[in-house]
């Protein structure tokens, strides 16, 4: 049994263009695609006839309540905001490290490492973080890309936050093989 439809959609021709462009082309992002085609399905003027909500989310394997708030932004904000993702104001995650952390994290490994240690591990750098308080747990993932983040590294040789740059006379010689060189070795044999 369908609701009634409190926002309709109604597509201009030059909508209606644009949206089946946007699909048939496969440049777009997935969740565009999606939503051009939720548009295109609930066009009250639709050329096949109009589909009901419950038509659309069978055809296009999408739950009712997302093809009504397509519509709604539609018919509210226009045809641009109905295509993209609302933005999350915040992330769903917050980060385990701020500023102030990640600077702490950074001097630790550049640190000395602990007595009877070479260098510093990633399970290392995580247990003295909590030791030290820096924060009350943290995983060694964690760590790996915050370091990763900086591209630093906790068990490289020299004590710096960032990666030495390997001099051009120490890169391995790559052997090289070209039809030209092939051809040279051909005229020498001769």
């Amino acid at each position: 049994m369908e609701r009634v439809r409190k926002f309709k959609v109604y597509l201009t021709p030059e909508q209606r263009q644009r949206l089946e462009a946007l699909t048939c082309s496969g440049q777009a992002a997935a969740k565009k695609m999606l939503h051009a085609r939720i548009l295109l399905m609930a066009d009250e003027e639709h050329p096949d006839g109009r589909w009901h909500d419950e038509q659309i989310g069978r055809a296009l394997g999408v739950h009712r309540n997302t093809i009504g708030q397509v519509r709604k932004r539609f018919v509210l904000h226009g045809e641009a905001p109905a295509l993209r993702r609302k933005p999350q104001l915040q992330p769903s995650v917050p980060a385990k490290l701020d500023g102030e952390q990640e600077a702490r994290l950074v001097a630790l490994c550049c640190s000395p490492p602990p007595a009877g240690r070479v260098r510093w591990t990633l399970s290392l750098v995580a247990n003295e973080l909590s030791r030290r308080g820096v924060v009350t747990s943290i995983c060694r993932e964690t760590v790996r890309r915050a370091l990763k983040k900086m591209s630093s590294s906790p068990g490289a040789k020299s004590a710096t936050a960032s990666r030495s740059a390997i001099p051009p006379a120490l890169w391995r010689k790559w052997k090289r093989f070209s039809t030209s060189t092939r051809q040279r070795t051909a005229r020498k044999s001769r």
